[in-house]
This record gives C-alpha cells, structure tokens and sequence, in this order.
C-alpha cells in the first residue's frame, strides 16, 4: 500500500482501477514563408479547421442538458473561436508577416494565454489552460493530429495523467469515473468544477503520479483529504467503503434542507445566497435552495458574450447594453423576488476582455493595477452603458447592485454621480427602469475595512470577499506554491478586519454579507456565523451542507467557537 499526498480538488472519496489518460504527443510546429498568393489559402485552413472544431464542440453539447454546467462551458470555447478580435489580429499578423498558419496560431494563441496567465486573477489565470485547449483542437486538424478516443476509457475508472485539458473533460459526462488524479490543475479550474458538479473526487498536485501509478492499479482517490492510496489492503478498503456508504447516506439527508430557511439549532434564521458566473447558474442556485444571489460576477459576461456589429462589416467585441439588460433580466426572472447582488465589471489591468472601448495594457503588477472599479471609473462610457442595463433590469426583480475593490469614500460618491446621470438619461430617452437599486461595495482591501466606518454612511450594504481580503491582508500569493501553505484566511488580522467591518455595518444599520470562499466552507462559516455574519454566499453547491452543519449549533456555541479565534 502506498499513500501519495496531494490537494484536494473536489471533495468525496472513489475506489477504481488507474487508467493513465495518454500523454499529448508534443508537436512539431512547423514555420516557414508563404507567398502571397498562398496567404488566402492558409486562411481557408484555419476557418475550415476552426469549423470543424465547432461543429464536434456543438454535437457534444447537444448531449448535455441545457442547464449542464459542462454545456455552459462548451458554449464559451464556441465564443472562443469566433471572437473577432482574436481573429481579426491572427489574419492581420499572417497577412503582414506571410508566415505559415500554424505558426501564426501558435505564436497569438501563447500570447493571450500569458496575458491572462499574468492577470493577478484566479479564475482568468485557469481560463488561458481553455484558450489553448481550444485552439488546440484547431491545430490538431492543421497538423492532421489525432487524440485517443475516450470510448477506450471503461467505467469506473480512475483518471490519472499529468494534466487534463477542459475538452478531455467529455468523458466525466459519458463515463462512469471513480475519481481524478492529477499533476497539474487548481481548484479553480474547469477541471475541478466539472469534477464537483458531477460529485467526482479529484485530487491534484501529484508530483510524478503518471509514473507512480501503473494502468489497471486499484486505487482510492481521498477527495477529502487530499491522498491517493495505491494497491490499498483489505482493511483500508473495507474502511474506505464504509466511508463511502455513510457520505451517500449523507447526501440524501441534505435534500430535506433544500427547501427550509438556514437555521441554527434555537432559532436563529440565516441567509445562504448562490454566487454564481452565468445566467444558467441561477436555475440550479434556486434548485439547491438559495435564498437570493449574493454574487453575481458580469466579467464573465464580459468574456464570454461576443458580437458582431454589422458597422461596415466590421467585427468588435463591445458588449452591447441590450446584451447585458437581457443576461441580467434573465437571472432576476429566475430568482422573483428573491434578492440578486449583480456585481459590476471586475476585470483585471490585462486584456482580459475584449472590449474596444478597454485597450491591452501591459502592467507589472495587474493585482495591484487598473482593474474593477478603478478600470470602471477610467472608462466611464462602459460603465455607464452597464448600470443602464442593470437599472433597466431592476424592473424585473429585487436587484441590488455591488462595486468591487472599492478602497476610498470618493470612489462610492463618484459612482453614485455617475449612477444619478444614468438615471437621468433613462428618463429622458422614456425607458423603464428602476430608480431605487441598493448600491453597495465589496470589502476586500485592508483599506476599506479599516475605513469601513465612513464608507457604511455612504453604501445600502457591505459584502465581504475574503479571498482578496486575505490575500492584501497577510500579503501571500496563493497560487505560489512556496508561499500557498501560509495562505491562511483565520489568520487573527484577517479576522479582526472582519470583525471591525462587521462592527461598522452594524452601527449604520447596513446589511453585511460574505461572498468569499469563506462563506461556503464548514469551519470558516461557524467562524464568520459566531462573529455575528448571517448572510453568506457561496457556490450552489454547499448551501444544503452549510444549512446542515449552522442546524447543529446553538447561537451561543457558535460565538464560543469564534471568540477563542479572536485572541
């Protein structure tokens, strides 16, 4: 028996035998000259390539249902290949520099993956694995390259390989898979959230696991505690089993708080919202039994949302606000009366959105430079155009809209300028909208909840994103590996900044929510319930657990709990 430690990807435990998904054979990118006459040639390649890549993207998603979160992503690597700004600057460089088009594809196709490799933010950072895993695709066809066919793959298999890119992804869709073992991957990955949607335990950072496993191998994939056990003895696999047949049992006894208010064991009522990424997302928040939406992030709108405007043929990546109005009237229709926290863009200093009214920059440090509500306030016509459609969707439900990386009062008074304007212009063109939307902040600087206490007379509500909050708090990178272990959220300053901004909210009589990772973990939710939080947000996903777990203390516990992290 041997035990391999890694991280937890996505909780739970399986048992199956190894297969070793095969390594992509790296490929020879051939460069050399085109004439002219063959440039026309060589893009008809890559359009006839680019379409075939879509056209087997289509018939995978047409096997899904449509509120599959697999779907949602399938639909965004179609968005990929059709962006017309990346096409537009890929035909212009093969146009300038008569190279061949594989070569081109490679060379802009690195590039905008490093973009968003060096965005500073999380979720982006994963996002580059998807820009080259689609391109990818396209240059298999250009190179005549062919990949293993999943039907190899039997159930109940446990996947092993060094990395899994997001159109492997398919075969957790057609089979059976006991568990994922993997070498590379985040926790943010499509990976790993594909893996949790469909209740597969992954476990990555498994140094070697390709060569350390061997196909066939029976193995235990500990999702929970992050360990792959190889050729497992009788006893541990009897104790692995019991395991297995007691989570089952729990999951089951969750449905029973799907549809009742999060409630401590003497009465004390919570609010569990969803956060989620895309209007598809709200119909499974509202299934898990969330209150309302706590965090709804529109920069992935932004990215994924790709128009083209007929403006003398000509393409852009402009988010029209009428496409907004309708994603945002979406959600909120689903939701009725439940309250929908709709964040404002939250983008990075990078390009990480095609827009043509955000031109690339390039920035040493993009954490720390023109992004969310600082890249909002630098280009005021997109922002203005969102809160037009946000205003006008306020129509169709209980809408709350929420500004990111907030850090001083001016920045809070400046929108609400703005916001007064657009109200302005609304009326004026005679479009329904309505005029009294909450506006609020997220708290995620050390900035903002030391001086929570003037930015509360100024804002309808706080919400706290530890992820950030912790991260400028404690000044630790977490996707660094020789830092990530020092990543500690109930480090006692990041506590104490929640506590002060708590303190804060409550003095101004605001409401206080947390929206961070935080919220939706068990340990660090009796934490946050104890200092006195009773509204979290957290992926749809953990709202039946966390309801359970708040069930079983008593006010009171849950304050003994947190008082002895405070000091």
């Amino acid at each position: 028996m041997n035990i391999i430690l890694g991280i937890s990807a996505a909780s739970g435990i399986g048992i199956g035998n190894v297969f070793i998904l095969p390594e992509r054979q790296e490929k020879i990118i051939p460069k050399h000259q085109i004439s002219e006459q063959e440039v026309a040639q060589e893009w008809k390649r890559f359009e006839d390539a680019s379409e075939a890549v879509s056209e087997k993207i289509k018939a995978h998603s047409k096997s899904l249902d449509p509120e599959n979160l697999q779907r949602v992503i399938f639909e965004t690597y179609l968005l990929m290949l059709t962006d017309p700004v990346f096409t537009k600057e890929l035909k212009d460089s093969l146009e300038y520099s008569r190279m061949n088009i594989e070569f081109i594809l490679k060379t802009k196709t690195e590039e905008y993956a490093e973009r968003l490799r060096n965005s500073g933010n999380d979720y982006l950072a994963e996002r580059s694995h998807d820009i080259e895993d689609v391109f990818g695709q396209v240059m298999d066809i250009l190179l005549d390259y062919h990949a293993f066919n999943i039907d190899e793959v039997p159930d109940g298999a446990v996947l092993v390989a060094s990395s899994m890119k997001t159109s492997d992804t398919v075969i957790l869709s057609k089979r059976k898979i006991a568990g994922l073992a993997l070498t590379e991957g985040g926790v943010s990955s499509h990976v790993a959230i594909l893996a949790k949607s469909y209740s597969i335990p992954a476990v990555v950072g498994l140094e070697n696991i390709v060569k350390i496993l061997h196909d066939g191998e029976q193995v235990i994939v500990d999702g929970i505690l992050g360990e792959i056990i190889a050729s497992p003895d009788s006893a541990t696999l009897i104790e692995y089993k019991t395991q297995i047949a007691a989570q089952e049992k729990y999951i089951l006894s969750l449905k029973k708080f799907r549809d009742k208010k999060a409630v401590t064991a003497d009465g004390t009522e919570f609010n569990l919202y969803a956060n989620i990424g895309t209007p598809e997302e709200a119909a499974i928040a509202l299934e898990e039994g969330a209150d309302g939406i706590g965090l709804f992030r529109t920069e992935f709108l932004f990215m994924n949302t790709l128009q083209k405007l007929s403006t003398g043929g000509a393409f852009s990546s402009s988010i029209s606000e009428e496409t907004q109005f309708e994603a945002y009237k979406e959600v909120l229709s689903i939701m009725g009366d439940r309250p929908v926290t709709i964040r404002t863009l939250d983008a990075g200093g990078d390009k990480l959105v095609s827009l043509k009214e955000i031109p690339s920059m390039n920035e040493k440090n993009p954490l720390m430079g023109l992004r969310a509500i600082r890249m909002s306030l630098f280009y005021p016509q997109v922002f203005r155009t969102q809160l037009r459609a946000l205003y006008r969707a306020g129509v169709y439900g209980n809408l709350r809209i929420m500004l990111p990386l907030i850090t001083d009062v001016s920045q809070v008074e400046t929108v609400l300028g703005i916001a007064r304007g657009v109200q302005m212009s609304l009326k004026a063109d005679g479009i329904e909208y309505n005029p009294n939307v909450p506006i609020g902040i997220m708290i995620e600087t050390a900035a903002a909840a030391i001086c929570s206490d003037c930015l509360a007379p100024h804002c309808a509500f706080f919400s706290l994103g530890t992820n950030d909050l912790t991260q400028y708090t404690i000044g630790i990178d977490r996707e660094n590996p020789a830092v990530a272990p020092n990543y500690n959220e109930f480090h006692l300053a990041v506590l104490r900044m929640i506590q002060f901004t708590i303190k804060a909210a409550q003095n101004e009589k605001i409401p206080l929510s947390v929206c961070g990772e935080m919220a939706g973990r068990k340990e660090s939710a009796i934490i946050l319930a104890g200092m006195g939080i009773r509204n979290l947000s957290m992926s749809p996903k953990q709202i039946p657990i966390i309801k359970e777990t708040l069930s079983q203390f008593t006010i009171q516990e849950l304050q003994n709990i947190s008082s002895s992290s405070l000091f």
